[in-house]
């Protein structure tokens, strides 16, 4: 064999190994080109749209350069953060929710949740009972409900807030579902920067962009956190009476009534229909009364309420707890949209007040249903010319109603919650 023939055969011999070696070289190579340089690309994409697009925008809001640059020195889009959209691509059509995604409203007062909001409330009372009076006295507002909002918002302070919030919402107003919101609400956490309300390194947030130890958004900041400790600057991260101070003064601005509550635990009898809730289909509280609606634990409703609007409450129809609200629980709904969020409010401040004592009435063996299956319900509802609120496979009020009315309609007894026979029957 001579030297020659030998070389070929190498050769030969070689060619595919070249060729898988260049095939694994490029498959690497294009791993490398699309991970780490499309992150690279959005995070071009983001600079190049802070300066054109957002920074006009806040210079005619008054912003100075020097706080834009400072608010955004070093900050890259989380990519993280949930409810993203990629330049460039179309928001995901939601898939089909196969697990069980909507639980009885129950589960919202596990015990050990709410003790832990009740308890620290008791202990924080009697450490800011002088701070607590002085805001009350201005705002009307009762103490314990503060101090349920704070445990439940970020546990008395002990949640720490993670983020940097110029991260969070300049993430969100590049590339979230809803561009519009957080950009409102970038603008506004800028606003706080140029004001002197607080410099770029506190602003520290959850992430949804949230502020402080109330968790308001930088809006909310702007409209309604106030300095109550007097030291010149409003500090809802560090100063205790700044953050019930503006909680207090948040609750006003949305129309807290002084004097009031936020309502009662009751009975309805069957001759009631669940269906008559709502905060539009108000009554006199006395009007309830005569109905045969009475207080649990045989209390008269105070006789200072008989004469004022109340509203029938029924988070999970006839399968738990009743009530009747009075509009400062639709105020407490104004921080957060769900009942089920100024119910807990309302329960732990009572209990803050007046013991760990639980609802009387119990929580049925309701849920368990699918998010997707209830949205089909309530699109099936609304053909059928019912107000649901909206398809968004939770049961508000309008929902419970509807499946109320639609019952007693075809005959069958008002539950006012739904279950997968009825989820089945309205396919």
């Amino acid at each position: 064999m001579t030297v020659t023939h030998l070389s070929r055969q190498v050769v030969h011999a070689a060619q595919p190994l070249r060729l898988a070696l260049l095939s694994f070289l490029a498959a690497l190579l294009a791993v490398f080109l699309t991970i780490p340089a499309s992150a690279a690309k959005i995070d071009d994409q983001f600079r190049a749209w802070l300066q054109s697009d957002l920074w006009p925008d806040a210079k005619a809001k008054g912003i100075s350069k020097r706080t834009f640059d400072a608010a955004f020195n070093g900050i890259k889009p989380n990519l993280d953060l949930p409810d993203l959209v990629l330049p460039g691509e179309k928001p995901k059509t939601p898939q089909k929710q196969h697990q069980a995604e909507f639980g009885s409203p129950g589960a919202y007062f596990a015990e050990k949740t709410v003790r832990a909001v009740t308890s620290g409330g008791r202990t924080r009372e009697a450490a800011n009972a002088r701070t607590l009076a002085a805001v009350e006295k201005r705002y009307g507002v009762p103490g314990e409900i503060l101090l349920a909002i704070w445990g439940r918002e970020t546990g008395f302070g002990a949640a720490k807030m993670p983020y940097d919030a110029f991260e969070v919402l300049g993430t969100k107003a590049f590339m979230s579902t809803k561009k519009d919101f957080f950009r409102t609400e970038l603008l506004a956490a800028l606003e706080i920067v140029e004001r002197g309300l607080a410099p770029v390194g506190a602003m520290k947030s959850s992430w949804a962009g949230a502020l402080g130890q109330p968790q308001f958004m930088p809006t909310s900041f702007l409209k309604h956190a106030v300095d109550f400790d007097g030291d010149g600057r409003v500090d809802i991260w560090n100063s205790t009476p700044d953050v019930l101070a503006s909680i207090a003064n948040y609750l006003v601005h949305y129309g807290w009534v002084r004097g009031r509550g936020w309502g009662f635990e009751v009975t309805v009898p069957q001759s009631v229909s669940c269906s008559l809730e709502g905060p539009d289909q108000g009554k006199k509280i006395s009007q309830w009364a005569a109905m045969g609606i009475k207080r649990v634990g045989g209390k008269a409703f105070p006789a200072s309420e008989l004469r004022t609007e109340g509203f029938l409450l029924m988070p999970a129809g006839r399968s738990g707890p009743a009530f009747i609200a009075t509009p400062n629980f639709y105020v407490l709904k104004e921080y957060n949209t769900s009942d089920l969020y100024a119910l807990f409010i309302g329960h732990g401040a009572d209990r803050i007040a007046h013991g760990d004592q639980n609802f009387s009435g119990n929580w049925g063996p309701v849920g368990d249903l699918h998010r997707s299956d209830i949205a089909a319900l309530q699109r099936t509802l609304e053909a059928k010319g019912y107000d649901v609120g909206s398809a968004d496979g939770l049961p508000g009020f309008k929902t419970r109603r509807s499946i109320g009315r639609w019952q007693e309609k075809n005959g069958q007894a008002a539950t006012c919650f739904p279950d997968a026979g009825l989820v089945a029957a309205l396919k």
